[in-house]
């Protein structure tokens, strides 16, 4: 579902201003009330290692060669896209389990959400993540703040501009004006609702270059989805959602 509002809102993500603090890492569990969670040391200072149910949002660590200085960090913010074009909610077969908000954010209801798991395939950018009751989760930017006229908890928090939430035009004019050669996700997807500022290739960054759906959703929303939707064809609809989220069928060697 596109979002025509006029209205929609952004985060600007700027990893050359972000210092590594992970402040945004800790606003986002207490808003959320997220539990900890139990990590090791795997060689990186970057912890939780990915995106999880207890984490929203996480800085990832990159390392990246300079002729300038020995060590070169980036600390890229890894979230939720909010893309305009969300493959995870074309493919979402529960109404209302993943929506658009006014401000153009993609937001869950769990209590909706039927855990057929077909959002994490249909996610460019490995985002959705699943509880131990089987219920989705991921940044929601922080609807319920927004709607009350209040910044995200992870902007709020930030003490170093690296994170701004406003007007999307207005946050891509900012970063065009502030020198920045690349706006990753301006149209990407129809548009990212979590822009990027940078001064080098996505790729530096760890991002990818021409995000896609894949394939696979884009049949399930054109021909199989209706089908469900109106009660048809539900037997080929569900094999389809079987094979897509879990593969096809094999038989073990005896």
């Amino acid at each position: 579902m596109a979002n025509n509002s006029t209205n929609r809102k952004a985060i600007l993500v700027t990893p050359e201003v972000c210092i590594g603090c992970r402040a945004c890492q800790v606003a986002c569990k207490s808003w959320n009330e997220l539990p900890g969670i139990k990590t090791k040391n795997n060689g990186t200072y970057q912890n939780p290692p990915d995106l999880a149910t207890a984490a929203y949002n996480i800085i990832k660590y990159s390392e990246v060669p300079s002729q300038d200085n020995p060590v070169r960090w980036l600390f890229v913010s890894r979230r939720c896209m909010h893309c305009e074009d969300a493959g995870c909610m074309k493919i979402c077969p529960a109404p209302g389990a993943l929506y658009r908000t006014k401000e153009g954010a993609v937001a869950f209801d769990r209590d909706k959400c039927v855990a057929c798991k077909l959002c994490v395939n249909a996610c460019p950018f490995d985002v959705p993540r699943y509880d131990a009751e089987g219920k989705v989760t991921k940044c929601h930017l922080c609807f319920d703040r927004i709607g009350e006229g209040m910044l995200p908890a992870c902007v709020k928090t930030c003490p170093t501009g690296a994170l701004r939430y406003g007007d999307r035009d207005e946050l891509i004019s900012t970063a065009r004006a502030e020198g920045f050669g690349t706006i990753y996700g301006e149209k990407d997807l129809g548009g990212l609702g979590s822009i990027y500022a940078f001064k080098e290739e996505p790729n530096l960054y760890g991002m990818k270059e021409n995000p896609t759906i894949p394939s696979s959703v884009i049949f399930w929303h054109t021909y199989l989805k209706p089908l469900s939707l109106i009660g048809l064809g539900g037997v080929v609809a569900a094999a389809a959602i079987h094979y897509m989220a879990v593969g096809p069928h094999k038989d073990e060697e005896v």
